[in-house]
């Protein structure tokens, strides 16, 4: 009897520390969870969130610019977004603001296929450019770049939606699109798909930042221990994958299964997981952005981006860095222990 009523104690504890987690939804700016949510995966199974009392669900979108609308409406509390959207929106008295910077570098640029007679962006004049839905942040840098080449983004280029991986791969094979402005995830997973990639020079979007955790000020006021606690969980999840990218992507199909490719198994399936995940960490290191501490933003590279964006009309007026990100949270965010972290990808096991 004694021991009936220690299990069923014990039982009664697990569920209340289940009910006393905290449901938080997150904006993912894309139309499918893809291997680029590995942090949050590994977060949520090392069990990182629920010491801080919340579960982290993410919610698909189309992308940016509806992540961006949904915090500014309140119908989400946090979004994942790009900066891009959040400069357009800000000055129509929208309160909002990127509190943590995921990818301190570009993850955006036009690719064509390695044997594409497309070499400079000049030579986009009149070609078709596909991009994952038309409210990816992939449509704001194609016209921003096509404006710097000289070329009428309105009128010389034409964006399309093209979708992401083996979908998009059909579309160059078939020769229905000429280019992408993706991210380097969805670009490895087109190479996935049997479609070799040629980037076109970057380098002069390469260092500007590209999406983080965005938030109304009023949240991140009202509810900052939650923010701080998912922001955390997410720079651990971060150090993890870089750590052990094996293991990220193992947690990543327990936690989201529809990212494990169905049409290979094994160590094929695992490299097709390993190439998007890894072709990410760019954007992870702290020194592609310049900074020392997990999410933190640099003020002078998002203002350098916004006067890249004004420059080009695709924003259409300046706003302060200061209005667009906050370090506010950066400190208490990075109380913990990277190294420890480290360690236990290492020690990792399926």
């Amino acid at each position: 009897m004694k021991r009936t009523l220690l299990a069923l104690t014990a039982f009664a504890t697990l569920c209340g520390a289940a009910r006393a987690e905290t449901l938080v939804k997150v904006g993912w700016c894309a139309p499918v969870i893809n291997t680029a949510a590995a942090p949050f995966a590994i977060a949520q199974q090392m069990g990182w969130y629920a010491q801080g009392g919340i579960r982290v669900q993410l919610v698909p979108l189309p992308g940016s610019t509806d992540c961006v609308k949904m915090v500014a409406t309140g119908d989400l509390p946090y979004s994942q977004a790009s900066v891009e959207p959040l400069a357009i929106i800000r000055p129509q008295g929208v309160k909002a603001k990127v509190y943590y910077t995921a990818y301190q570098s570009n993850i955006y640029g036009i690719a064509v296929p390695a044997d594409s007679p497309i070499h400079d962006y000049a030579d986009l004049r009149g070609k078709s450019i596909g991009v994952t839905t038309m409210g990816s942040a992939g449509v704001i840098i194609a016209r921003a770049l096509a404006a710097d080449a000289g070329l009428n983004p309105q009128t010389d280029v034409r964006i399309v939606a093209g979708g992401e991986g083996g979908q998009a791969a059909t579309l160059l094979r078939n020769h229905q699109i000429d280019a992408l402005s993706q991210f380097d995830a969805a670009y490895a997973l087109i190479e996935n798909a049997g479609v070799k990639l040629r980037m076109l020079d970057n380098s002069r979007i390469a260092k500007f930042p590209s999406n983080g955790l965005v938030a109304l000020e009023k949240t991140l006021t009202e509810h900052r221990a939650e923010a701080v606690t998912l922001g955390r969980g997410y720079a651990m999840g971060t150090i993890f994958a870089m750590a052990n990218p094996e293991a990220a992507v193992r947690i990543l199909w327990a936690a989201y299964p529809q990212t494990k490719p169905v049409s290979k198994d094994g160590d094929a399936a695992l490299q097709d997981g390993l190439r998007p995940l890894m072709a990410r960490f760019h954007a992870f290191e702290l020194a592609s952005g310049g900074v020392s501490k997990w999410g933190e933003s640099s003020l002078a590279n998002y203002d350098a981006y916004v006067d890249f964006l004004v420059k080009w009309k695709i924003v259409p007026q300046k706003v302060p860095a200061t209005d667009l990100v906050t370090n506010d949270l950066i400190d208490d965010i990075n109380r913990f222990d990277a190294a420890a972290v480290v360690a236990q990808a290492k020690a990792w096991k399926p």
